[in-house]
């Protein structure tokens, strides 16, 4: 049972039903988070590092938050409280991911932070967008137990093959980051057993990356099957570049507010279209043979339970 509500009050307005993105690694949620902030009455927050602070230290050290119980709730609304302020200050700690998804130029190019990416007239729904997210969605829920949910799934071979490219994603993986030694099993690593914790040290870094894949997606199907129809909702990411009007609409539906024919335009940007040389079903020339192997090992059941067609490469 999910405690009372806490009257969250940012810049006079009571905070209902804030909206929280989350999916993998590179599954996408960018998009979404993009069409969301530029919807009217909505102010929409991305990597501010206090929220950063917590949600990493739950994400890697899971007992924390459940040694805390409550306390780690009030902890994590404490770092929104002051994330959602709309202050030129509080812009003056986004990271530019946050800034373009607003569509306001980088800081450095602008002169400073600037204007706000929100007026705080108007404003009467909160949410955010932070990476990685998905570790902390029950400590999420019991901040805010009327907050709705939006998780992406995205074609862990495509996840695989962004995050092979993205040096911030690979950093988990270093000696002396990997928290392997303190922390098993691992659901951050998607280290689950000692079949995986046995084979890490010698992964190639398609497994390592497949194994965070695999371990997302069945936190996201465990999210599904503890969470009310009404509080998650669940895209696809190759719908999100393929039916993108369709996908605001429903977005628009869940959320009981609407997503603008403008925001929902913000899903698909030039270049997010592309099929086998850019985004969906990339990994078929971004992925050696070997890769492919690896990760359909690693992740095949996930894939084909998620409706994805193995390749059938040996």
């Amino acid at each position: 049972m999910r405690p009372t509500p806490h009257i969250l009050v940012i810049n006079g307005t009571k905070v209902r039903r804030p909206v929280f993105i989350l999916g993998a690694p590179h599954s996408g949620t960018h998009l979404l988070a993009r069409a969301v902030k530029r919807t009217v009455g909505f102010h929409l927050t991305q990597g501010r590092p206090g929220v950063l602070r917590v949600t990493y230290a739950f994400a890697r050290r899971p007992a924390i938050a459940a040694e805390r119980g409550r306390g780690a709730a009030r902890v994590l609304r404490d770092a929104y409280a002051e994330a959602w302020q709309v202050s030129a200050q509080g812009c003056a700690d986004c990271p530019p991911e946050c800034r373009e998804a607003a569509g306001l130029p980088p800081a450095e190019t602008a002169g400073g932070p600037g204007a706000t990416c929100v007026g705080t007239d108007g404003v009467y729904r909160f949410g955010d967008a932070s990476p990685d997210l998905l570790y902390s969605a029950d400590v999420l829920l019991d901040a805010f137990p009327d907050a709705q949910l939006i998780q992406v799934i995205r074609d862990g071979r495509d996840v695989v093959a962004d995050m092979l490219a993205d040096e911030r994603t690979l950093a988990w993986f270093k000696p002396g980051v990997a928290n392997l030694e303190d922390v098993f099993p691992n659901p951050f690593l998607g280290v689950e057993d000692f079949t995986d914790l046995n084979r890490w040290p010698k992964a190639a870094t398609a497994v390592k990356c497949a194994l965070r894949w695999r371990g997302a997606v069945r936190l996201s199907a465990r999210l599904r099957a503890q969470t009310p129809e009404e509080q998650l909702y669940t895209v696809r990411y190759e719908d999100l570049v393929g039916s993108p009007g369709r996908v605001a609409e429903d977005v628009s539906a869940f959320l009981g507010a609407p997503v603008t024919a403008a925001a929902g335009s913000g899903l698909v940007r030039p270049g997010d279209r592309r099929t086998a040389d850019g985004v969906v079903g990339a990994w078929r020339d971004r992925l050696t043979p070997r890769q492919v192997v690896q990760v359909e090992r690693v992740a095949g059941e996930e894939l084909r339970r998620l409706g994805y067609t193995l390749s059938g490469v040996v």
